[in-house]
């Protein structure tokens, strides 16, 4: 039996990155040894261990034969036969299907690399280890956010094949949630405009996204997405930034397409629905500042307010100082209004319409108040 480090790990420590996860494939056992050295089954699909004392994954060595659409239909086949090549061969891009063997421990363990992935990480160049990739459209959706990651070039042969894969239909077949989660983690990448950028250009976006399609890279969206990132900002707030020019219908239909999550989802709506004031806030007055800071729920939500003020700055399309104002005084406005004591109002009042009015008084001249010390310099 021998063990090695495969993919992903072996591609980030040649690139100096830190590896969080490990990748095991084990060549040469069958299940029941896997089992008798300790090592706890946990895979449904095919053969996954877990290690007795790491817990990592332990995969057995597999090639694997597509029986069906999409990503689904696959049968595998891993037994004591299968060699660490035709493991490597199932994998999707050539910097992925690098290996190192740890057991038996060899010194200086070379890197085994079939497939010439090194010099392609050296170049930064994506390109699909085999005519098998085509057989999986989530991994057009992986090209993407490895773009989005690490800035590679895709090989013109790779784009080839994945727009013949969309065209085929293949993409059609992906399910709501894969697609949302491959999105969500390309979102948090360091150029996330990347990843729409390569779907559209493999003709991807229009039938996972159509409410982003035809997705323009220098739009205000686009614009805004990439200060989110440099901001490094939440995936709620990214999220929000990449649909800030949509409608509100649109909106609806790519959240339900894609099964967004609330958080996601209700960051957004917020956004369009009040992007105006928020781009403006630098001449509002004081009622409408507490006004907005009310119907976007700042009082129940203050830290969903202040990344409404995240988005707003990303977006923005003004000097340094003038957002600098803006968010000055939107801030001020939230602390304002969330400082006014509520009860203490209510007590004062004899009535449901008058507590309603007093309090809006009271936030209002508060802000005002806030917007004065702005005023003063203080």
């Amino acid at each position: 039996m021998k063990v090695f480090q495969v993919g992903g790990s072996v591609r980030d420590e040649l690139l100096g990155l830190p590896v969080v996860d490990r990748d095991w494939v084990v060549v040469g056992a069958t299940p029941e040894e896997m089992v008798r050295t300790g090592f706890k089954p946990v895979g449904r699909d095919f053969p996954v261990f877990l290690h007795p004392q790491t817990h990592e994954e332990y995969a057995l060595a597999r090639t694997e034969r597509k029986t069906g659409p999409g990503y689904r239909g696959f049968t595998f086949h891993a037994a004591p036969d299968v060699t660490l090549e035709e493991d490597l061969a199932r994998r999707d891009f050539t910097v992925n299907a690098m290996a190192r063997q740890v057991q038996p421990a060899v010194i200086d363990a070379p890197l085994i690399d079939p497939f010439n992935g090194a010099e392609d990480l050296r170049i930064g160049l994506l390109r699909h280890v085999g005519p098998a990739f085509s057989e999986d459209p989530v991994r057009i959706l992986r090209c993407a956010r490895f773009v989005a990651r690490f800035g590679f070039e895709v090989s013109p042969d790779t784009m080839a094949l994945m727009r013949a894969m969309t065209l085929a239909g293949e993409v059609d077949a992906l399910v709501p949630e894969r697609v949302w989660q491959e999105v969500a983690r390309g979102l948090m990448e360091r150029d996330p405009v990347a990843l729409f950028a390569l779907l559209e250009e493999a003709d991807a976006l229009v039938r996972v996204a159509p409410a982003l399609a035809p997705w323009r890279p220098f739009s205000g969206a686009a614009r805004g997405l990439a200060a989110a990132a440099r901001a490094n900002l939440s995936l709620e707030a990214r999220f929000a930034a990449l649909c800030s020019e949509l409608g509100t219908d649109a909106l609806d239909q790519l959240c339900f397409r894609l099964k967004v999550p609330s958080d996601c989802r209700e960051l957004a709506s917020l956004y369009l629905r009040h992007h105006e004031e928020l781009q403006t806030a630098a001449g509002l007055d004081a009622k409408a500042l507490a006004e907005l800071v009310r119907a976007a729920d700042g009082l129940r939500q203050p830290a969903r307010f202040s990344a409404l003020v995240a988005v707003t700055t990303a977006c923005a399309q003004a000097t340094d100082s003038q957002i600098a104002l803006v968010v000055r005084r939107l801030h001020a406005a939230l602390a304002a209004v969330r400082g006014v004591d509520a009860g203490a109002v209510a007590r004062q009042a004899s009535s449901p319409l008058e507590i309603q009015a007093a309090l809006g008084r009271a936030r209002e001249q508060a802000v005002a108040d806030a917007l004065a010390n702005i005023a003063h310099g203080a």
